[in-house]
């Protein structure tokens, strides 16, 4: 911007006074901008160069190297050391000394004014009469042009206050939560530290309660072992004293036998003297009335004589031997793990309970919730015969050690007899309150077993065809019972989580043992006798030492219940029916465990065929699945 001489000073001094400064100043700027003419304050747009049509420069590798031939080590340390000096000098901060900065003149100062406040309209009347005063000469610049430093510094301070202000009001509130967070902090240091105190004192207190009870236990330790001693002592001193009870009794029974016999023999002549004045009578007409009283007289006789020949049965007092020992020496060769699943045969129309083979035939029996029970033929599955009978679900059966009668249990609180060649009941058993979950033989065939959800399990005489005894000491449902081979002793689970060992002839518990969580659904020896597995309801099977009655193993596959375990011929191999539908076979060698896919649906049992090359499962949606 120029200014011609001549210029009225009015509007100038009108300038100085609202800025506060004096034209001295401004006369060498107004002299400048006159030599190079007026200028007008325009809005240009800048665009920016597209960076394809630029062209780099090549720029020279500065790095120096030693000629070849002219090698000197002098020259080479000299020349490292002074790239080192340079790049040291490089990263140093060096201060600039900054140039003359040229003071804003004010009518610059009043445009940028304007600017930055918005005040457009204002700007456009100021330039446009400011401009149009310096063409026509009337304004003129005293020397006093620019504006001076302190007003530009002070909007420099103003706005670098406000910044202050700002930061300063962020860190105070930041210093007010971390004074927050500080206390939380420390109230929480000091309720950790208070709860760590009182969790060493518990500590320190329960070692001393530890320490004592070791004490108390080892003190206690040869009182146990004396005692232990003593309990085998007595237990042997029972045995010998119930061996000879046994063998008494044995010679008792023999003597009265006798006695009957001669008694019997005395009197059998009186009888035969009376015959003939008998015949005699028959052979004369009767009226009917008199043979109407004949007959009433026949009949009751008759049931006389039948309550006085139905004898109770009497318990071997001898132990027999143990049939499945034969099958546990027949097959000695390998366990067999590699089954898979043959055929399936729908034999109900609710789900299977109960599945038995026969001793010594190619049958097997199977139960269900139906109420029925249906002798099949294998391998191909046909049915030929069923029992019908039960007025509700049927929970298990059992062959007669002869295999021509079956005894079987419901939920209609009875245990029935049938003969198997004509499939008729021959006997109903009736004592139970409540559904009846397991019947078992004995090996000599005269007694039956069973247990009840009622809590108790009965023994029933087959000949006497009444109850002989009553077993009482469960607490709950009796879900399995089962004879010893070739004893007199039951082995009942029930879902107290309690196995437990009678003797069939006193009705008293000799033995409990204690180790399942859950309750068990069922129990079974081994063909050997030696062993007892079982399992509850929730998978886990326990294997025990019958003879030592201590556990052995358990094995855990839940969470689904085991609902039925079952040992091989040979005792090698143990199958147990899954609620999940699994097989699961566990190698008593080995300890492995296999699975068996292949059920729909739960499976509730699961036997193993004589040989032990085929093996039988029941479904709940009423199949029998052979495995081989």
């Amino acid at each position: 911007m120029a200014s011609q001489k001549g210029m009225p000073s009015s509007a100038l001094r009108v300038l100085e006074e609202a800025l506060g400064v004096g034209s001295t100043a401004a006369g060498d700027t107004a002299e400048a901008v006159a030599a190079e003419g007026a200028y007008y304050l325009e809005q240009v747009t800048i665009t920016e160069a597209s960076e394809d049509d630029y062209e780099y420069e090549e720029i020279p590798d500065d790095n120096y190297s030693i000629p070849e031939g002219e090698e000197d080590l002098a020259k080479a340390i000299q020349m490292v050391q002074e790239q080192a000096t340079d790049t040291q000098i490089l990263e140093q901060k060096t201060v600039l000394s900054s140039k003359h900065a040229v003071p804003e003149t004010i009518e610059d100062f009043l445009c940028n004014f304007l600017i930055k406040m918005g005040m457009t309209r204002t700007l456009d009347c100021f330039q446009s009469e400011w401009y149009e005063l310096i063409q026509k000469g009337v304004t003129e610049l005293r020397g006093g042009g620019h504006v001076p430093d302190v007003y530009t510094q002070n909007m420099l301070l103003e706005n670098e206050n406000k910044i202050l202000k700002k930061e300063l009001k962020h860190y105070k509130q930041a210093a007010d939560k971390a004074r927050e967070d500080l206390l939380k902090t420390q109230k929480e240091r000091d309720f950790h530290r208070m709860y760590h105190k009182r969790t060493v004192q518990e500590k320190d207190k329960l070692i001393n309660d530890l320490k004592g009870l070791k004490l108390h236990y080892a003190s206690y330790e040869p009182t146990i072992r004396v005692l232990y001693e003593k309990h085998h002592a007595l237990l042997k001193q029972k045995m010998l004293t119930s061996l000879e009870r046994d063998r008494a009794v044995g010679q008792i029974s023999g003597l009265q036998e006798t006695l009957k016999r001669m008694e019997i023999g005395h009197s059998f002549h009186a009888p035969e003297i009376r015959v003939v004045p008998n015949c005699e009578k028959e052979n004369a007409p009767e009226g009917p009335t008199q043979k109407g009283l004949r007959e009433a007289g026949e009949q009751s006789k008759c049931k006389t004589k039948m309550k006085v020949n139905t004898k109770d049965s009497v318990f071997p007092s001898d132990v027999q031997p143990n049939p499945n020992l034969c099958l546990c020496k027949e097959n000695i060769c390998p366990a067999k793990f590699d089954y898979k699943l043959n055929n399936i045969f729908r034999l109900h129309e609710l789900p299977v309970s109960c599945i038995i083979t026969h001793p010594r035939k190619d049958i097997l029996i199977s139960c269900g919730e139906d109420r029925v029970w249906k002798v099949v033929g294998l391998p191909k599955g046909n049915v030929l015969l069923t029992g019908l009978g039960h007025t509700d679900w049927l929970s298990d059966c059992c062959f007669h050690p002869s295999g021509n009668k079956l005894a079987t249990s419901s939920g209609d609180t009875t245990v029935k007899l049938w003969d198997l060649s004509k499939g008729n009941c021959i006997l109903t058993f009736e004592g139970h309150t409540h559904a009846v979950w397991s019947c078992t033989w004995h090996s000599c065939g005269d007694f039956v077993a069973s247990s009840s959800l009622d809590t108790t399990s009965k023994i029933w005489d087959v000949n006497s065809e009444r109850c002989r005894c009553t077993l009482y000491g469960h607490t709950d449902s009796v879900n399995s019972i089962e004879f010893f081979p070739g004893s007199n002793i039951l082995l009942t689970g029930s879902a107290d989580k309690s196995l437990s060992a009678w003797d069939a002839r006193t009705g008293k518990c000799e033995q409990s043992l204690y180790g399942h969580m859950h309750s068990i659904n069922d129990a079974t020896f081994s063909p050997g006798g030696h062993m007892i597995a079982s399992c509850d309801a929730c998978g886990v099977t326990k294997l025990w030492d019958f003879r030592k009655l201590l556990p052995i193993v358990s094995i855990d596959v839940g969470p689904s219940p085991g609902n039925e375990v079952n040992f091989d011929s040979s005792g090698q191999v143990l199958a147990q029916a899954s609620g999940n539908g699994v097989i699961h076979l566990l190698d008593l060698k080995s300890g492995q465990i296999h699975k068996l896919m292949g059920h729909e649906s739960e499976a509730h049992t699961v036997v193993f065929s004589h040989d032990g090359e085929t093996l039988f499962s029941g479904d709940s949606d009423g199949t029998i699945r052979t495995w081989s």
